[in-house]
């Protein structure tokens, strides 16, 4: 198999042989901060909308994009290399249950450009930064059954995944971003669908970003929720080639360390990312999980330090506080280095 030639991203492979890069934390969480009403979730373009939109957190880069951008200049601040798009359910399928499957693609179009010019307006010469174009699970699964009485049934097929995808992926990439980021996955064919997606996009548009795909580990089976192994979910993707893999989500770093060592023994060629949560959820705390910048970030240092990643997060419950920490815990570290195997990928 030939390495795969990028027309965007060409230098992010580069740089992960060079350093451990920095992944950007919650969106979530830190929307939460703003204490956001129904109003501002439906602004003036959906004031009449029919339903309610309160926690539609996509439909933010339409409604309150200042909150958005502010957002991402805070993890630019604190360091991040790379910031996700605010696109986590911004697909057709995640949008209807709002009534606006009909403003995804929009969405996702706004979405990129937002942070687009947040990371123009951070890069430098000597620290780029990337745009990832997130790309959530969806909240309908192609695999389990919503109905524990029948096991058969399905609410979803593989059909409407892929078209609901393909048209995220076209915009994220109009919008102008620089990766794609499968991640928070618990059902390996609603990923599948989205890497058809891509795969498809990619041979209709002549474009080819970098993609990373990150599984979630859901409890300590160490399975993701459709039933396979870390082992199992990475072969089964490893056809798409990915820039990195790796897992995110549902445990703290310090569950999920098991799962990314088993993760670098079965991908040696290929790049690991890992962002948790910060701990265990605490609704006692102000992020609503346990762990302090401190606590994650010495977590994340460990991985570093026994050779395990080379993009490192954080998930729910993490700040720029926390990535400001993880940042200084892990860059004075040497990056993972690859074993170049069959599926090595190399820059344009």
């Amino acid at each position: 198999m030939k390495p795969v030639v990028y027309t965007r991203g060409q230098a992010l492979p580069g740089l992960l042989e060079k350093r451990i890069l920095i992944l950007d934390g919650a969106m979530g969480t830190m929307i939460q901060r703003f204490k956001l009403t129904e109003q501002d979730f439906r602004g003036e373009s959906f004031r009449e909308h029919r339903k309610d939109l309160k926690n539609n957190s996509d439909v933010l880069v339409l409604t309150r994009p200042d909150v958005i951008r502010a957002i991402h200049e805070g993890y630019l601040a604190a360091g991040a290399d790379l910031i996700e798009t605010n696109t986590f359910g911004a697909n057709f399928i995640a949008q209807e249950d709002y009534a606006l499957g009909a403003f995804a693609r929009e969405m996702n179009v706004a979405a990129a450009k937002l942070a687009r010019e947040a990371v123009e307006k951070f890069s430098t010469p000597e620290k780029p930064r990337f745009v990832a174009g997130a790309l959530g699970p969806t909240p309908r699964t192609a695999s389990i059954s919503p109905d524990v009485n029948d096991p058969g049934a399905r609410n979803v097929d593989f059909e409407q995944l892929r078209a609901a995808y393909y048209e995220q992926v076209q915009a994220l990439v109009e919008g102008g971003v620089d990766l794609l980021l499968v991640e928070t996955i618990f059902d390996t064919l609603n990923a599948k669908a989205a890497l058809f997606a891509i795969d498809e996009y990619f041979a209709d548009s002549g474009e080819r970003l970098p993609i990373v795909i990150s599984g979630t580990v859901t409890d300590a089976s160490g399975r993701i929720l459709s039933g396979q192994t870390v082992s199992a979910f990475w072969y089964s993707v490893r056809h798409a080639q990915p820039l990195a893999i790796g897992l995110n989500c549902a445990l703290g770093a310090a569950l999920m360390r098991p799962y990314i060592q088993e993760l670098n023994k079965v991908a040696p060629d290929t790049f690991i990312s890992c962002y948790p949560n910060a701990g265990l959820p605490n609704p006692m705390s102000d992020t609503g999980f346990d762990e302090t910048p401190e606590v994650t970030s010495r977590l994340l240092r460990e991985f570093a330090a026994e050779g395990l990643v080379n993009i490192v997060g954080g998930c729910c419950g993490t700040t720029p506080e926390h990535i400001a920490a993880i940042g200084q815990a892990v860059v004075p570290l040497p990056t993972r280095a690859l074993q170049r195997g069959f599926f090595y990928r190399e820059a344009a």
